[in-house]
């Protein structure tokens, strides 16, 4: 029976192999969040309604939450460079036919495989970073790493919304060609080989059960808002979703040669940092998904302007991602994450006040501190979590820290997305109660409105239709802006639950840098300690 080695093959000059291994990732994640703005586009282009090109979007993360359970086999079985060029070279290619797309199946065909690239890049690069990078310095690694999921989603929106408006649709794909071939190029140069360390078989029950389980519950968590939470195909999906991810756990503890070695659950903070990881993913959505929607649907605000306000905090995260990276090296997890979870919380929180009335310079600033409480939070808790895990399961930890962001980040906006509805559904019953047309505010409102819609020559049998109408739309928006606040103050306190885990997490530093000969084992030359 073949085994996991358990070598790690650090390699003295690391920065320019992490420097390659970020523009992959970046493209990847830059993907889920770019042809968000292009959905209008693509409805003109292809004769089709809304929720026919919203899978576009939707098919994109299905596909990349289902093949993530793959890729520490794969790396383990065939090398990292190997498979990280692969996917690479794969999400370049899905990405060009997703350019030349001449009707919406196409596109969705193409998006299939550009996610099957896409989503075994992130998992990959993780590991081979655990693999390359001396555990005294993986903080600074991460925090560089981690950059790519941030700033990606900050700037997909901005530079989408460009491209569409200004040059053409199709440039959101074709963009990643030449950086995709840029990226092999600079693979084959810098990226250490990683020599395959196992030839165990493919645990093929484990992955369809993972795959299958996995996509219905991103299907379900994404569309249940749609269909309906208590409708028939909700539940069912939901129901068969949940019941093969139970038997995958099951499985995975028994059979000989697992997908995913569940049992790296028991090492250090493993299960801890993945548990503050969901918690920061759901309050760090809050602002990423509902912030845009407030700017857009109810300030009125383009997506190009909207794009450039978010991009400050992107920023902020980005220089303190990097810092704590450091910081993290010196001083461990614990002192970065318990004050980046009072920082996220109460700038979610502040997040309530928002009005139409709000300066545009407040919503910035807000947005920023929060910025700066991500950054402090998110990358030291995973590398905390990841830092005490045994080189051999490095592609099974990996791989599952990406199917909990995945699956938290769909979690998280489908339960804020369920309390917005049902709040501003209760909103606007009280409202209405308080706008009845014998009211004192509903009479000055449509006395007022009728004099201003008879001074524009509108006939008299109009005005009163008119201003009821205008009424009820005002209705409508101050519901939506409450119940908006109630999810940010809801975001805020889910965040704070996440000290009670912070202050469980322990980090793991290599006290002795073993990075002076590359491709060095670990075993003689270094030893942990607990922080």
């Amino acid at each position: 029976m073949a085994s996991r080695s358990n070598e790690t093959e650090y390699t003295a000059n690391w920065g320019p192999a992490l420097f390659v291994l970020v523009i992959g990732g970046f493209m990847a994640i830059l993907d889920t969040s770019i042809v968000n703005i292009a959905i209008p586009k693509l409805e003109s282009v292809f004769s089709v309604n809304t929720q026919q090109v919203q899978w576009v979007v939707t098919i994109y993360l299905l596909t990349l939450g289902a093949v993530v359970p793959l890729a520490g086999w794969l790396g383990e079985r065939f090398g990292y460079r190997r498979i990280y060029m692969t996917s690479l070279a794969v999400f370049t290619v899905g990405s060009a036919l997703s350019g030349l797309s001449w009707s919406l199946g196409t596109l969705m065909v193409f998006r299939v495989l550009q996610a099957t690239g896409g989503g075994l890049i992130m998992p990959i690069t993780m590991a081979m970073l655990y693999r390359m990078v001396p555990r005294n310095r993986i903080g600074t690694a991460m925090g560089i790493w981690g950059l790519t999921a941030i700033v990606a989603p900050a700037i997909g929106p901005t530079l989408g919304g460009y491209l569409v408006e200004y040059v053409n649709w199709r440039l959101i794909f074709y963009i990643n060609v030449p950086i995709g071939i840029i990226g092999l190029f600079l693979s084959l140069a810098f990226v250490p080989p990683f020599a395959p360390t196992s030839k165990i078989p493919l645990d093929t029950v484990g992955f369809v059960l993972a795959a299958g389980g996995l996509f219905g519950l991103l299907l379900g968590l994404s569309e249940g808002e749609t269909w309906g939470w208590t409708s028939e195909p909700i539940v069912l999906i939901l129901g068969a979703s949940s019941l093969l991810l139970i038997l995958f756990v099951l499985w995975e503890l028994t059979t000989e040669h697992p997908l995913l070695d569940l049992r790296v659950f028991a090492h250090g903070s493993f299960a801890v940092a993945n548990i503050i990881t969901v918690i920061v993913t759901m309050g760090m959505f809050a602002g990423i998904f509902y912030v845009p929607l407030f700017l857009q649907t109810v300030v009125g605000y383009g997506a190009l302007e909207t794009g450039l306000m978010l991009m400050p905090s992107a920023l902020a995260t980005a220089l303190t991602m990097g810092l704590s990276g450091r910081l993290y090296d010196k001083i461990g997890a614990k002192p970065l994450v318990i004050p980046g979870l009072l920082i996220l919380a109460y700038t979610t929180y502040l997040l309530h006040n928002l009005s139409v009335n709000t300066p545009v310079s407040d919503v910035v600033l807000w947005l920023s501190l929060r910025g700066l409480g991500i950054g402090l939070t998110m990358m030291p808790a995973i590398t905390a979590g990841m830092s005490r895990v045994p080189t051999a399961l490095v592609g099974t930890g990996s791989a599952i820290n990406n199917i909990v962001q995945r699956v938290a980040g769909s979690f998280g906006l489908a339960v804020l997305t369920a309390v917005l509805t049902h709040q501003e559904a209760v909103h606007e019953v009280y409202l209405s109660s308080a706008y009845t047309p014998i009211s004192p505010v509903a009479e000055n409102l449509l006395h007022t409105l009728a004099q201003y819609f008879a001074s524009l020559g509108i006939p008299l049998t109009e005005v009163d239709p008119l201003a009821l109408t205008l009424l009820h739309e005002n209705v409508l928006q101050q519901a939506f802006v409450m119940a908006m606040d109630d999810v940010f103050v809801l975001a805020a306190w889910i965040t704070l639950t996440g000290l009670i885990f912070a202050i469980m997490l322990k980090s793991y530093h290599a006290v002795q840098d073993s990075a002076q000969r590359p491709f060095q084992s670990s075993s003689s030359a270094r030893q942990q300690v607990e922080m």
